[in-house]
């Protein structure tokens, strides 16, 4: 492709039955991208929609020759959506937004001034957002687990919309690992990042596929792909649970010896088995994690299939 034809700007869209925001979406995005005055790209990925997504998509495609789209065969998770759509971005720029409109396109414009000398990341941070407590307590955890893990402490991993340099995205497609925590990623490899403020609306359509069990698997799929402190932490428990007991041991014999046979206490040292016995557990949980991702990284299965694509 001549340089000329390149564009500067490629926002990948991915897509999971948002058939009725589409429309509204592209209007918006389009005539904010119009307004910022760079030749862009508009790349939406379906991943695996059966609400007729992929029709809409196919009409959008039909009348803006700044419209490719790819679909997959089937649902492979958002952030295997974005990496899909990054792999096709051609743009010195790459913008990841939602399809849902809670993040407004319009918002695109503060996402690129901020992307100055030095800084190769942006990202949005959500002010009054419009999501039940329990969601938003559940981001709050996620975004300090991730700041601690990642070692960049920013306030809102969860905002999709975000502003990358070429040279980070070709960082992030060429790790081979199992976790596509595509925010986290790009932290590792930037130079600098910046986070500003984002509006965040309702959403008109539809609901969060982000539900409270999800988040929490997230979190602890970014302890477990990131970092080996967890298994490290369950370690040094260990150790000290070893001391304790040894302890509590020689306090029960001196306590026979000196005391006599007693009774009472039972329920107290069933009580601290049963802590013992749940942290057995929780190590056990956390090295079958560990492994499970050894035995995802030695088989070598694509991330995702696509079913169709149109440029």
């Amino acid at each position: 492709m001549s340089a000329a034809a390149r564009p500067e700007l490629s926002v990948v869209v991915p897509v999971f039955n948002e058939s009725e925001s589409l429309g509204d979406l592209h209007h918006r995005l389009t005539q904010a991208l119009k307004q910022l005055g760079r030749p862009h790209e508009i790349i939406f990925v379906d991943d695996g929609s059966g609400d007729g997504s992929a029709d809409v998509l196919r009409a959008l495609h039909a009348q803006d020759r700044a419209v490719r789209v790819v679909r997959f065969n089937r649902n492979y998770g958002q952030h295997a959506a974005v990496f899909a759509g990054m792999e096709r971005a051609r743009g010195d720029v790459v913008v990841t937004l939602d399809a849902d409109l809670q993040n407004p396109p319009e918002e695109i414009g503060r996402l690129l001034a901020a992307l100055g000398d030095g800084v190769d990341v942006v990202g949005g941070r959500r002010v009054s957002r419009h999501d039940p407590w329990l969601r938003r307590l559940a981001s709050w955890a996620v975004n300090r687990v991730t700041s601690a893990v990642v070692g960049v402490r920013m306030r809102d991993y969860g905002c999709m919309l975000r502003a990358y340099r070429r040279s980070v995205v070709d960082q992030i497609l060429a790790c081979q690992g199992v976790s596509h925590f595509i925010p986290a990623l790009a932290n590792t490899f930037a130079t600098s990042v910046a986070e500003v403020p984002v509006a965040h609306g309702p959403r008109a359509h539809g609901g969060s596929r982000y539900g409270l069990l999800r988040l929490l698997g997230l979190n602890f799929d970014l302890l477990t792909g990131f970092s080996l402190l967890p298994i490290q932490v369950v370690s040094l428990t260990g150790v000290l649970v070893s001391i304790l007991g040894l302890g509590f041991a020689v306090v029960l014999g001196l306590r026979r010896l000196l005391i006599g046979p007693e009774v009472e206490g039972v329920f107290t040292l069933f009580a601290i088995l049963f802590f013992f016995v749940g942290l057995q557990i929780l190590a056990l949980g956390l090295i079958g994690e560990y492994v499970g991702r050894i035995y995802q990284e030695v088989r070598r299965r694509p991330r995702y299939v696509i079913r169709e694509v149109l440029e």
